[in-house]
């Protein structure tokens, strides 16, 4: 069965900086004639569904997500062009009704990708296309590498006997491929490097907490052992990545999709 991790929608707008930015640059390129339907999978707090909006005044955007909590906080942003519903990617089921698909930081939590893509491609209209920005090969590293390690300490085996790592982050050369067996055409599939430098420990703790602890939490029942592996995951990612001047560095790998039907 699929885990359902829910996010707490006000806690991920303040510490997705970064996730604006990637996606704020992607809309910023988006050649829109301003009456498109536009799908956003995995739209979180609504803030880039919202951008969408303001490019197709005589459109209309949907934003889906499974979590709850993030819908909550995106439905405080809904107009006449733009509406939210909870809706797990795995179950989208449209036919010839979008124009274009868009998803930002998001599709790394998807699993089947094949299922993904067939999907997208009937939600499609013809000739409209989708535009996609996850996680890939060697993406946060330092928090991966911290957090395995933290899973196979002694004290928290027991809760993590049936964990499945909860990301698929591929290579870009085997998503490529995998995009091409598709039913789309003019193909576009390429590796960004969009390492970063948080400003402090601080803003790096946010982001650490919401989202990227929240699947390994909701493994742990008991407060206090919840707290503990928070705090040595928090703790050794501070050891791990502060530069000299303050910051802490993380390595970002982003794929870019775009294709078309």
């Amino acid at each position: 069965m699929k885990p359902n991790f829910e996010f707490d929608g006000e806690k991920y707008k303040a510490a997705s900086k970064h996730q604006k930015e990637w996606g704020s640059k992607i809309i910023s390129e988006l050649n829109l004639s301003g009456d498109e339907a536009i799908l956003d999978l995995g739209c979180g707090d609504g803030v880039l569904t919202a951008q969408l909006a303001s490019l197709v005044p005589h459109g209309r955007v949907l934003g889906i997500d499974a979590s709850e909590g993030m819908i909550a906080t995106a439905k405080k942003l809904e107009s006449d062009i733009v509406s939210f519903q909870v809706l797990d990617i795995d179950g989208i089921d449209f036919t010839d009704e979008f124009d274009l698909i868009f998803s930002n930081a998001t599709l790394h939590w998807i699993k089947d990708h094949k299922r993904l893509l067939q999907h997208a491609y009937e939600g499609l209209k013809s000739g409209g296309f989708l535009r996609f920005n996850f996680a890939g090969d060697g993406n946060c590293a330092s928090f991966e590498k911290v957090t395995r390690a933290a899973i196979r300490d002694i004290h928290y085996q027991p809760y993590f006997k049936d964990f499945e790592w909860p990301w698929y982050m591929p290579a870009v050369s085997n998503y490529e491929l995998l995009v091409k067996e598709s039913s789309f055409t003019d193909v576009r599939v390429w590796l960004e490097n969009a390492d970063r430098h948080f400003s402090s420990p601080k803003e790096m703790i946010h982001w650490i907490d919401q989202p990227s602890l929240v699947p390994f939490l909701m493994h742990i029942p008991i407060e206090e052992d919840k707290k503990r592996f928070r705090d040595t995951v928090v703790n050794r990612m501070k050891e791990l990545t502060l530069q000299d001047d303050g910051r802490c560095f993380e390595t970002f790998r982003r794929i870019n999709v775009y294709a078309r039907k």
